[in-house]
């Protein structure tokens, strides 16, 4: 039984908890706020009005332990308990605990969880409910030799699923009969490390399709209605990169088809707040049901935008037995939205997740972002690689490709590596202003090369340093700016040594100006710092703005589509693999052995895998750099390595 609240827990961490507390802030809850010990000084506690740390970095023992969540929220006196997205948010036996505990769920019933988040039961109750699914296999008999004669009778190319699953994790494409029994069986095995479930389904593979969801809103009264469609075409691996509302696509004739097949997917299972019903949508208008999510999503900016409302308000009012307020007709969408989801991550490293220190973080102005990070904070490998969401909003699509796209310039995320420039390459791409985006686009895409950057911007870099290094010597003895870098009359020009682009840089004073130097190339650059992160820049005249920090021997420097992180070799230590040869295989990242697949004396090739780790909520597979034999395996099953560490040493073959 519904019943009001005043109190709220948000059993979350990141962007989505800020973005819950803001709305239930304003409109007057008490809200509060979980933490691992990673995450004691985070932007979501200080927002909260208490906290309570539930246990350490790992989700496992903390945002994922439902009953110490439950206990911090009855010990803060909570009503209500928010679960965001990702985490508990879909787990049907949470709701029920937080239900029989008295407490308000802000979600649909433990029912409808459990339901919708078995994709083979999903499925049936789809077929059920006469909402187009794709052709496929989603029975309780999981026979291998059920799936094989499945994928005979839907055609191949085919798609293994994990049932329990989500996030796009478990997925294999089978493009032939001979590769499908290894691929049951790869899936199936990351399906029970991951989920606790083994259960597949198979499904016809509906390929250069587009990814079109639809948001829909229930009440406990039995209204249901729809907030019109996403699309969330552009996908890296299945996970979504860039989403927008309306879709271009889809025109108001599908809208309606598309939104009654959503509604009625929703009323199949009385569903109750905010959830998506995601269908893919093939070139010639036929749509299929994908899944339901029973949450919020990621996304939901987008439809705000368009549609004036706002979600996390409805969640709250229907929690508490109130109508939904709204009918299908009051729905409508003005204006056009795109976000984008700004990663930690090196795309030109085949998206390798990047954690350490925020140097800087830089809002863009003008438009909306949602974020959880702040300057001096972490990136944490355990958690997701999503650090903040990029919201545009505009009268037409072309206007807001061209906003959000000039807002990326604005935009500093420094210390870590970011998608920033990747993102704004996809939105300048001819693919998506021509609004041809599908589900393939990214992963069929070439491999995404190095920027070359331009010389000037190590130049800026240099005399960035210099500058920043000058105000301390300043600061700290008195001296008059114009005789700093100065001796018995002559100036004298200090070198950085960045080994990227192994080029030496010599920086020296021209009064308050500076003169820095490379090879033949000479750059005239005066700068302006702030405190707060910000500068500006003549370099040989040209006016330029950038965001920047300075930490020790480091320099950090965003300045248009460009983004730098040096290093002056002077101050630089040895890497654990400089230190090992070329045998050694270290990890890149924080993170866990989830599997070792080789042994020391076993002879291996150059690229064969020899473990996976598993970090920022993704599986790695690591791969032998040299032919040689294992001489050495430092980590088990099960272990947390930190970043740098040396997982195995190769001893090369004598050919090598």
């Amino acid at each position: 039984m519904s019943k009001p609240f005043r109190s709220i827990l948000v059993a979350n961490r990141g962007e989505i908890a800020c973005r819950v507390m803001r709305t239930a802030k304003e409109l007057g809850y008490r809200v509060l706020a979980i933490a691992s010990e990673a995450d004691k000084g985070a932007p979501h506690v200080q927002m909260a009005d208490d906290f309570r740390v539930i246990g350490p970095g790992p989700v496992g023992q903390s945002y994922l332990d439902a009953e110490r969540v439950l206990r911090a929220a009855l010990a803060m006196g909570a009503e209500a308990v928010h679960p965001g997205y990702g985490f508990l948010s879909e787990n049907a036996a949470f709701a029920r605990q937080v239900q029989e505990a008295g407490l308000t769920f802000i979600g649909p019933s433990p029912e409808a969880i459990d339901l919708m988040g078995d994709k083979a039961r999903a499925k049936r109750a789809m077929i059920a409910a006469g909402v187009p699914c794709i052709p496929g296999y989603e029975d309780e008999d999981q026979g291998e030799e059920r799936f094989v004669t499945a994928a005979e009778v839907a055609g191949y190319p085919v798609m293994i699923k994990v049932a329990a699953g989500g996030g796009g994790r478990g997925i294999r494409i089978v493009r032939e009969a001979s590769a499908l029994k290894d691929a049951l069986r790869d899936a199936q095995s990351e399906a029970e490390s991951a989920f606790g479930s083994g259960e597949l389904i198979l499904e016809k593979a509906v390929e250069n399709a587009r990814h079109v969801e639809i948001q829909v809103f229930g009440d406990a009264l039995g209204n249901i209605i729809h907030l019109g469609e996403r699309d969330c075409s552009l996908q890296r691996r299945h996970q979504k990169v860039v989403e927008e509302a309306p879709s271009p696509a889809v025109d108001a004739h599908l809208r309606e088809a598309m939104g009654a097949a959503a509604v009625e997917a929703a009323r199949a299972v009385a569903y109750q707040g905010a959830g998506t019903v995601e269908f893919l949508l093939a070139d010639d208008g036929v749509f299929y049901f994908l899944e339901m999510n029973t949450r919020l999503q990621v996304e939901h900016p987008v439809t705000e935008e368009v549609t004036g409302l706002d979600l996390v308000a409805l969640q709250l009012k229907v929690a508490q037995g109130e109508p939904l307020g709204l009918k299908q007709e009051d729905i409508k969408l003005l204006g056009h939205s795109i976000e984008v989801r700004l990663y930690a991550e090196d795309p030109s490293e085949g998206f390798l997740p990047s954690t350490g220190p925020i140097l800087q973080w830089s809002r863009p102005p003008g438009i909306r972002v949602d974020d959880g990070i702040e300057s001096g904070g972490d990136v944490s490998a355990f958690y997701d690689p999503m650090v903040a969401k990029l919201i545009a909003t505009a009268r037409t699509r072309a206007d807001a490709i061209r906003k959000l796209a000039a807002a990326l310039d604005h935009t500093a995320l420094l210390g870590v590596k970011t998608n920033r420039t990747y993102l704004k390459d996809l939105l300048l791409s001819e693919t998506f202003q021509g609004g041809e985006a599908r589900t393939t686009t990214i992963d069929q895409a070439d491999p995404v090369p190095q920027r070359e950057v331009p010389e000037h911007l190590y130049a800026l870099a240099a005399a960035i340093q210099y500058t920043a290094e000058a105000s301390i010597y300043i600061s700290s003895t008195q001296l008059n700016p114009e005789l700093v870098g100065w001796i018995s009359g002559q100036s004298l020009a200090k070198p950085y040594l960045y080994e990227e682009g192994a080029s030496r840089w010599e920086v020296q004073p021209r009064g308050r100006d500076l003169l820095v130097m490379h090879d033949e190339a000479a750059f005239a650059i005066s700068v302006d710092l702030t405190e707060n992160g910000a500068g500006i820049a003549f370099v040989n005249g040209t006016r330029m703005a950038f965001s920047y920090a300075v930490r020790g021997t480091e320099v950090a420097l965003a300045c248009g589509s460009f983004d730098l992180h040096l290093d002056n070799v002077a101050g630089r230590r040895r890497s654990a693999a400089e230190a090992a040869g070329e045998g050694a295989v270290t990890a890149a990242m924080h993170g866990l052995i989830q599997d070792v697949l080789t042994e020391v004396g076993a002879a291996v090739q150059k690229g064969d895998r020899l473990l996976i780790l598993e970090a920022m909520k993704m599986q790695h597979e690591i791969t032998a750099p040299i032919n040689g034999t294992i001489a050495s395996v430092g980590y088990k099953t099960g272990e947390q390595v930190q970043a740098g560490a040396l997982l195995m040493d190769i001893i090369p073959d004598p050919e090598e």
